[in-house]
């Protein structure tokens, strides 16, 4: 099991950190870009868009926005060992057409223990054009030691094509027999430094829960999220994961509203996360 970072001493925290964050698979394989955590970023904090961040109708997914801009209330791993409480994102644009994003974030209180923060995410080529807006809150774990330096944490290179592998897989998720989504077992390459399961894989595998629910009430695959919302209940810790979910619509029978659970079979079967999503069901975008 991975090793939780406010175990190490203060002398060996930030090479702890630098070998934990360049593991950590959520934001190097989707690219995002972060100048006060990432060596020789300047700028603002970015991502490109490729294939596999968009649905079958060619619309944006919720889980790259979503790790784009991890809405942790402002605790910054620079100055916190963070811990996401509850995110959200409203897509207004469904980005077809868009190459890469910007995310614009404004920290909009640091408590003692607790932060809120929100986002406008736009089009990084044409900054007036509004592709989502997120919001959240989170907590700190712990304070950390002075010395906190940017890591050289390159992203992993992906050659975008219409045929990469989806992001589900990547992540390790799997849909078994039974029709339940899972994570696999803890590893270095899904946790947080606080030896818990980092949001990134969280957010992708509730949301190809979410979608496969969707498209199957919706009897089409040409469904669109519109509306994201992951309550981190408790520390997800052991593994594997499970995801159960429900879906159902109102008197407009093109938006559907699903439901999720993700429970955390090595530790006792408690609830870790939970999830509700709105997705449009016609596929034509937003």
């Amino acid at each position: 099991m991975p090793d939780d970072i406010r175990e190490v001493p203060d002398e060996k925290y930030w090479n702890t950190f630098e070998s934990m964050w360049t593991n950590l698979l959520s934001y190097r394989y989707l690219g995002r870009r972060h100048g006060s955590l990432d060596k020789g970023v300047e700028g603002p904090e970015t991502m490109v868009l490729r294939h596999d961040m968009r649905n079958a109708a060619g619309g944006i997914m919720a889980a790259p926005l979503c790790i784009a801009a991890p809405e942790s209330g402002g605790m910054g791993d620079d100055l916190f060992v963070p811990n996401p409480v509850s995110a959200s994102m409203q897509v207004l644009d469904d980005a077809r057409d868009v190459r890469a994003i910007e995310i614009r974030r404004e920290v909009i209180k640091i408590g003692r223990r607790m932060g809120f923060s929100r986002s406008d995410i736009v089009d990084a080529d044409n900054p007036a054009r509004l592709i989502a807006r997120s919001e959240g809150i989170g907590v700190s774990l712990a304070d950390t030691p002075p010395g906190h330096v940017p890591v050289d944490n390159p992203p992993i290179d992906v050659i975008d094509s219409p045929n990469l592998p989806p992001l589900h897989r990547v992540f390790g998720a799997s849909r078994r027999p039974d029709g339940q989504w899972t994570l696999p077992q803890l590893s270095k390459e899904l946790a947080s430094p606080d030896a818990a399961l980092h949001l990134g894989p969280q957010h992708v595998v509730l949301e190809a829960a979410a979608t496969e629910l969707a498209a199957a009430l919706a009897g089409t695959d040409r469904v669109q999220v519109e509306d994201w919302h992951v309550m981190f209940v408790a520390r997800a810790k052991v593994g594997p994961f499970r995801v159960e979910g429900s879906c159902g619509t109102g008197r407009d029978k093109s938006r559907i509203g699903v439901r999720l659970s993700m429970v955390d079979e090595g530790n006792g079967g408690r609830i870790v996360t939970t999830g509700q999503a709105v997705f449009r069901s016609d596929g034509t975008g937003v």
